[in-house]
C-alpha cells in the first residue's frame, strides 16, 4: 500500500493511493497515519478493504509528511561509501548517528526555507523509513520486521551553520522546513529489496545525485539493528539512512541553493518530491 496525508498543516487527513493513483480518504477506519496506526494489524486490516469503496480526495490538495506525530527523527550520516569518498572521509566503524528537530518535518512538496543567515544551504536524498513495532535489541536479520513501510527524506542541511557554529550537526540539520517527508508512505511489502533502489536528485532540471542504496556502508537493516541497541525504537520513529554522493558541498567548486531554485528527488517506486527555496525574511 501506498499511504499518505493530505490537508493543511496540522490538518492532514490519512488516504492511501489506489492502483489508478487516485488518493482515497480513509479517516472513516483510521484517524490518522501515525505510530498508533502502523502496527501489522492495522496495516493488514487496510488492505483487505476495497479501495474503491474509500471517497476520492477532491482537487488538489496539499500533500502532507507521510506519518503524522514523529517521535523521534534519527538519521544515519556517511552511510555511502561513494559519498564518503567524494568527502575524503574514513568509511566509519559504526553507524554515525545525528538527530534533527521534529519541527524540521514538512510535506514532500512543501517550500524549503532557507533561515536568515544561511550561507550553504545544501541538499540530500535519503531513503527514509517509519517504525510500525517497538524495537529493542533486535538483530539485522529481524529488524526489517519492525518497519510500516518506507519513504523519501530530503535531509536539507545547511552546512555553514552545521560545521562553523560550534557543536553538532543538529545546529544545521533541523532548521524549519529541512525535513520533508513522503509524498507516500509505501509499507514493506511493496519494496522487496530495499538495498537495490536507485535514487536521484536534480536542481533545476540538472542531475545532481544519482545513487542507490546498495552502496550504503551500513544497510537499512544494519542501522535499525545498531540503533535498537542503544535505545527502544517505537511505532512512528523515522529513520533517514543516508545519501549518496553528489552534494552540493562535495563539488569543486562547491555550490548551494539559491532562493528559487527547485528540488525534485525520486527514488525506486516511493514516488517524487518538488521543493521551490525561498528565503526566509
Amino acid at each position: 500500500m501506498k499511504l499518505l496525508r493530505y490537508g493543511d498543516p496540522g490538518s492532514e487527513r490519512p488516504a492511501i493511493l489506489d492502483a489508478a493513483g487516485v488518493m482515497r480518504d480513509v479517516s472513516a477506519v483510521i484517524p490518522d497515519i501515525t505510530g498508533a496506526t502502523l502496527d501489522d494489524d492495522t496495516l493488514n486490516h487496510l488492505r483487505r478493504l476495497d479501495p474503491d469503496s474509500f471517497p476520492p480526495v477532491p482537487g488538489k490538495p496539499r500533500i502532507g509528511p507521510c506519518v503524522g506525530q514523529v517521535g523521534k527523527f534519527c538519521c544515519i550520516g556517511l552511510n555511502y561509501t561513494d559519498h564518503a569518498e567524494e568527502m575524503n572521509m574514513a568509511i566509519p566503524e559504526h553507524p554515525v548517528l545525528f538527530l534533527k528537530a521534529n519541527s524540521s518535518i514538512s510535506g514532500p512538496n512543501d517550500p524549503v526555507v532557507m533561515p536568515r543567515g544561511s550561507e550553504k544551504t545544501d541538499w540530500e536524498i535519503e531513503l527514509g523509513l517509519v517504525i510500525g513495532t517497538r524495537a529493542k535489541y533486535v538483530t539485522p536479520e529481524t529488524a526489517l520486521n519492525h518497519v510500516a513501510g518506507f519513504c523519501i527524506i530530503n535531509d536539507v542541511t545547511e552546512r555553514h551553520f552545521q560545521s562553523a557554529l560550534s557543536g553538532q550537526w543538529t545546529k544545521g540539520k533541523s532548521c524549519d522546513s529541512f525535513g520533508p517527508i513522503g509524498p507516500w508512505l509505501v509499507t514493506r511489502d511493496e519494496v522487496p529489496d530495499v538495498q537495490a533502489l536507485g535514487m536521484r536528485l536534480t536542481v533545476n532540471g540538472v542531475e545532481r545525485q544519482s545513487g542507490n542504496t546498495r552502496t550504503m556502508i551500513f544497510t537499512v537493516a544494519e542501522c535499525i539493528a545498531h540503533l535498537s541497541q542503544l535505545f527502544t525504537l517505537e511505532p512512528g520513529d523515522v529513520i533517514s539512512t543516508g545519501t549518496p554522493p553528489g552534494i552540493g558541498a562535495g563539488r569543486t567548486p562547491p555550490i548551494f541553493l539559491r532562493e528559487g531554485d527547485e528540488m525534485v528527488l525520486e527514488i525506486d517506486g516511493l514516488g517524487t518530491q518538488r521543493q521551490k527555496v525561498v528565503a526566509d525574511r
